[in-house]
């Protein structure tokens, strides 16, 4: 068995800087979102999930992972097209079905939209996955964030969790599950991007207050905390020295690839997990949550 050191690219990587919200094809290198590794044991056969961001990074290799092992998928994406329709490949190479909606979650409308989809479709959401998040541009000084920037970050990153998971939840039958995408950032926040960091605090909050209210409508609800992931955002928010260097300072000495992080929602949203609630589970490579 290889190291885990070893088992992905490690930095330096060439210098790239893109514009939000970045685009995957662009990257170098290309993200692993389990295309030729990930192996599925009908975990989720004929469930349905909801999985916003799911165009790329996270989100399309949770698809993917939740594809293979036996679900349908609602793509939630803003703008990335491009990216979408090969998450909807991968999804589709799976044998299963993939329902596209593009939008922007700041909207309370486009959040509703994205759950009236997937109840026209499917009549019933088993699983839905709050990942999508906007990280501003990397900032020098506190002052540069400023007030439109907040109103945004906070829209989509919690707001928008707060209206899905109320739309959601007439669809939602016991044995459902909802996870969260947190961040490292929770717990070691940077200056830097010190909105998008108090969001991912904020998800950390809502997920725990949250599970306690829907346990007893037999609703599981759980968290991931990635580390340093390869993807689009990183690209899209960092400048291109920070890029290059993605992922050092961590014990595993680089990023983690997406397809690395779609087990742990695999788990949390199978029955394998059915004794986990309100858990904040972190994949980050090394350093410690807390």
């Amino acid at each position: 068995m290889a190291h885990p050191k070893e088992k992905g690219p490690t930095p330096p990587f060439p210098k790239q800087e893109q514009q939000p919200p970045g685009s995957e094809a662009a990257m170098q290198p290309r993200p692993d979102h389990g295309e030729a590794s990930y192996k599925g044991y009908a975990r989720l056969k004929d469930k349905v999930a909801v999985i916003t961001g799911a165009d790329s990074g996270i989100g399309r290799a949770v698809a993917l992972a939740f594809a293979r092992e036996g679900a349908d998928i609602v793509v939630s994406y803003w703008n990335e097209h491009e990216d979408a329709r090969e998450t909807a490949r991968v999804v589709e190479q799976a044998d299963r079905r993939a329902v596209l909606v593009p939008g922007d979650l700041a909207e309370e409308a486009q959040c509703a939209r994205v759950i009236d989809t997937a109840a026209r479709e499917f009549g019933r959401i088993d699983l839905l996955v709050n990942n999508a998040a906007f990280q501003g541009k990397q900032v020098e000084k506190f002052e540069q964030i400023d007030p439109p920037r907040i109103r945004r970050t906070f829209a989509v990153n919690i707001e928008a969790m707060f209206h899905l998971v109320r739309h959601a939840l007439p669809w939602m039958k016991p044995g459902s599950a909802i996870i969260n995408t947190a961040s490292v950032q929770a717990y070691h926040p940077s200056a830097a991007i010190l909105d998008y960091a108090t969001t991912k605090g904020a998800i950390v909050a809502f997920t725990k207050g949250l599970a306690q209210h829907l346990i007893d409508r037999g609703i599981r609800v759980n968290c991931v905390a990635p580390g340093p992931v390869w993807t689009p955002l990183v690209v899209a928010s960092f400048h291109e020295e920070k890029n290059a260097q993605f992922g050092k300072g961590y014990p595993m000495e680089r990023p983690a690839q997406p397809a690395e992080l779609a087990p742990s929602y695999v788990f949390l949203a199978s029955d394998e997990s059915r004794y986990v609630v309100g858990e904040v589970l972190g994949v980050t490579g090394g350093k410690p949550l807390g």
